[in-house]
């Protein structure tokens, strides 16, 4: 049974991880999930999951650092509904390691490109159908390394996202008067795919780092999804320009 209130929400990067969880997050919370990808077997497994469970599904394949597919695809979702309720701009990662004496310029776009590039392309495709949706949102995603630039050899990956920090209290500014809210979550440590390196190789490890987190644990993408949840409702139409860390207590150390 469809759960769809006529709200439309996209989610980049959501066919695993915290994107996953938050596209199911929103498809409870009654919206018509649009989910991104670039793997277009599992896009279209993940929807046959959503839809099994009453939600209101759909999947476009695209790279969110093309800008061509990324303006042509939003265009061709915002004309087929009418418009846009909540831009969730959760595609993004580390893109690998590097120092900078050996950083290639290459690997410098890409990782700019996946978290930041990907963030301006998809907002400036949707404001016309944010512009016409209900309590209308972009929700970004920024991290620790934004602020403290990240680990070694996560030094670029920290830049862009101190920028998706930026771009998003910029958006807010600019949007503002059209009622169009725009904030970011800055998740903590969330036991994902994204850690699974580590995670395989040195479990240990992964499971110590709890030790560094207030509350004691790692988080669950459904932490995450929770956050995002309330920042796309109505509960917080008044809040914009915000970036709320969803770490356990992360940031502050222990």
């Amino acid at each position: 049974m469809s759960t769809s209130n006529g709200k439309v929400a996209i989610v980049t990067g959501a066919t695993g991880g915290i994107g996953l969880e938050v596209a199911k997050r929103l498809g409870k919370d009654g919206f018509t999930v649009v989910v991104n990808g670039i793997n277009h077997e599992e896009g279209a497994q993940r929807v046959a999951e959503l839809v099994a469970a009453g939600i209101d599904a759909e999947y476009c394949g695209f790279d969110v650092t093309d800008e061509h597919a990324v303006t042509e695809n939003i265009k061709k979702i915002g004309d087929k509904y009418g418009k846009i309720d909540t831009l969730v701009n959760n595609a993004g990662g580390l893109g690998g390691r590097s120092r900078f004496e050996e950083m290639t310029t290459e690997f410098y776009r890409k990782v700019m490109a996946l978290n930041l590039d990907s963030v301006f392309f998809a907002s400036r495709a949707a404001i016309p159908y944010l512009k016409k949706g209900e309590h209308p949102s972009i929700i970004n995603y920024t991290s620790n390394a934004g602020w403290n630039a990240g680990g070694p050899g996560a030094g670029i990956y920290g830049t862009s996202k101190a920028g998706v920090h930026t771009i998003t209290r910029a958006l807010a500014k600019d949007l503002a008067e059209y009622g169009i809210r725009a904030n970011a979550v800055s998740p903590g440590t969330i036991d994902t795919d994204f850690h699974i390196g580590i995670k395989s190789t040195k479990p240990e490890v992964f499971k110590s780092w709890a030790n560094n987190i207030m509350l004691g644990r790692l988080g669950q993408p459904e932490d995450v999804a929770g956050v995002v949840s309330f920042l796309a409702s109505k509960d917080a139409s008044f809040i914009t320009a915000e970036t709320i860390q969803v770490g356990g207590g992360q940031a502050l150390g222990i």
